[in-house]
This record gives structure tokens, C-alpha cells and sequence, in this order.
């Protein structure tokens, strides 16, 4: 009897590693979590409670504009604005509510629909004057760190009502609040990129353009929608960095576009389009977080650390050219296999 309950123990327990195996994400989750088991024998602070905390609150920074890109990256675009975004969406939500007294509810509404409007603006750009996605948010990553530089003159804006700080920095059942606003809208877009008519139209523009086309999707207004919905994502970041800081910072958010990209294409979505989900992300953002912490923690030095940071990006990306490349062999020999 007690043979047969430790079989079905070790039989349940090796399944569940087979189905983690198996999981389109076990490229990631896999060395995630062999890397925190490493850093932790070195410094066994990496797994404290605040240490923790402080990884799940840097990650959930990251995944919110990582899931808006997520999306772009789907449909075969990118977005280099991301920083800037954030960067304006602090300086607005701040201006509205420090300079203009407007309530803390239609500041954070208003900077949301901000966000939305910058996304369009790029979105419409690329569809209509036919410009590339890295060179039309390239110029609006740009514009946008001027816009905040130019209205700041390179000045904090505080200081913020203590109801809107309280939003980040005061902790729900000892877990940071972005967490749990990451895990929300993490469900939801994983909801809408699996089950949605929408979702499947993302995928269909990024694996191929012109057969979307040909199946009847409305491919401009998909890749309209994609740019709007990160640029609101982006926005949404920025004013949870101001609130997390207590004020809006004109720095804020430089440098930021690349850790989402990386987080994204470390995570499993293809910089081709057409692959990608929404809890490869969520781990991707979760490995750059605890890759910052540990040599932080390690006391690497920062020059150190971006140098780390960019080889595992330019990894991830050399990564995904050899699984497209291993795709698309394995297709044409499966092909000339059935000719």
C-alpha cells in the first residue's frame, strides 16, 4: 500500500516535470529557475523575503510594457519608444495632479489616454507613409524624451498626493500592488492573444502579411490597435513609477526599451513575428529582474551589468534566428518528404 502511494507520488511528480519540459516557455522557466538556485548558493539573501520582494516588484515594472510589446513583436513590428512613453506618461500624470489639481482618478486617465494617443501616432505613421517600425519609433523615442525634457526643464515634478503614492508603495497582503496589476493584465492578454479573433489576427499579420490579407483580416487596423495598446501600457508604466518614486522624474524610463525587448525575445517571442505568449514574457521579465538583482547583490559593477545584459539580449536574439532557421528546414524537408 505505502509502495503503491509512493509510486503514484513519483509518477505525478514526473509528469509534472515532463509537462514543464514540454511547455513552449521550458526554454526559459528551465534555466530561470536552475539560475536562481545558483545565485542563492552564492548569497543566500537572493531568496529573502525583501529580496524577493524586491525582484517580483523590479519584474512587474517590466512586464507591462513587455506585454504590450509582446504584441508588436507578434505582428511584426517593434517599438524603440517604450522609455520615452514612460518617461511622459510620469510628467503628465504629475503635471495634472501637482500643477493642474485635476483628480487623481482623470490625471491617471487622461495619461492613459495620452499613451493611447502616441501609440496611434505610431501605429498610423508606419501604416500610411509605409516607414519602418524601428525608424518611426526610434524618431518618436525622441520626440517624446524632448517633450518631457523641454515642459520639466530637467526637473522633478512634486510633490505627489499621498493617495496616489499609496497606490505602489503601499504593499497588499505583503506582495508589492504592481504584482498583482501584472498578474491581472497578464490574464487578460493571454486571453485575448489565445482565444480572441483579435489574438489570432496578431499572430496571422506576423507570420505572414499578405496571406492575412488574402483570409480577410483588416491587417492595418490590427497593427494600429497593437501600437495603441502598447503605448498605453507604456504610459501606465510610467505612472506607476510615479508613484512608486513620489514624484515624476525627467530620467525615468531611459534605457527602459531595451530590458522590455529583451524580456520579450527572451521569453520565446520571435523578433520575425508570429510567436510569442504572454507567460514567456512574464518569466523573460522575471529572469532580467533576477539577473539585475544578483549582480547587484554580487556587487558586479554597472558597466558590468549592462555588459551582461546585452549579451544575453544579443543571445536571445541569435537564439530565435537559429529556431526560425531549424523551422523552416524542418518544413521544406517535411515538404520534399511528401513530394
Amino acid at each position: 500500500m505505502e509502495k503503491n502511494a509512493q509510486n503514484s507520488i513519483w509518477n505525478k511528480a514526473r509528469q509534472f516535470l515532463f509537462n514543464i519540459w514540454y511547455m513552449n516557455e521550458s526554454g526559459i522557466i528551465i534555466p530561470t529557475i536552475i539560475f536562481g538556485f545558483l545565485v542563492y548558493l552564492v548569497n543566500p539573501v537572493f531568496l529573502s523575503k525583501i529580496n524577493v520582494t524586491n525582484i517580483l516588484r523590479s519584474t512587474g515594472f517590466t512586464l507591462i510594457s513587455a506585454i504590450g510589446m509582446t504584441l508588436v513583436l507578434i505582428s511584426g513590428g517593434i517599438d524603440l519608444s517604450v522609455g520615452s512613453v514612460l518617461g511622459l506618461g510620469g510628467m503628465f500624470v504629475g503635471i495634472f495632479m501637482v500643477n493642474l489639481g485635476i483628480p487623481i482618478w482623470l490625471s491617471i486617465l487622461l495619461t492613459l489616454l495620452i499613451g493611447l494617443f502616441v501609440g496611434f501616432l505610431n501605429g498610423f505613421t508606419i501604416i500610411k507613409f509605409k516607414i519602418p517600425p524601428m525608424i518611426m519609433t526610434l524618431g518618436m523615442m525622441y520626440m517624446a524624451r524632448g517633450i518631457v525634457y523641454t515642459r520639466t526643464k530637467g526637473l522633478p515634478i512634486y510633490p505627489m498626493p499621498d493617495a496616489f503614492q499609496a497606490i505602489e508603495q503601499v504593499n497588499l497582503f505583503g506582495v508589492p500592488k504592481i504584482v498583482f496589476i501584472c498578474l491581472i493584465l497578464s490574464a487578460i492578454f493571454h486571453v485575448i492573444l489565445t482565444s480572441t479573433a483579435f489574438g489570432r489576427s496578431i499572430y496571422a499579420v506576423g507570420g505572414n502579411i499578405s496571406t492575412a490579407k488574402l483570409s480577410g483580416i483588416n491587417t492595418e487596423r490590427v497593427i494600429l490597435l497593437v501600437y495603441m495598446i502598447n503605448g498605453m501600457m507604456a504610459s501606465l508604466t510610467g505612472i506607476m513609477m510615479a508613484s512608486r518614486l513620489g514624484s515624476a522624474q525627467p530620467s525615468s524610463g531611459t534605457g527602459n526599451e531595451m530590458n522590455v525587448i529583451a524580456a520579450c525575445i527572451i521569453g520565446g517571442t520571435s523578433t520575425f513575428g508570429g510567436r510569442g505568449t504572454i507567460l514567456g514574457t512574464a518569466i523573460g521579465a522575471l529572469f532580467m529582474s533576477m539577473l539585475s538583482n544578483s549582480m547587484t547583490l554580487l556587487r558586479v559593477d554597472v558597466y558590468y551589468q549592462n555588459l551582461a545584459i546585452g549579451a544575453v539580449l544579443v543571445f536571445a536574439v541569435i537564439l530565435d534566428q537559429y529556431k526560425r532557421t531549424m523551422a523552416e528546414s524542418g518544413a521544406r524537408n517535411k515538404s520534399h518528404s511528401k513530394a
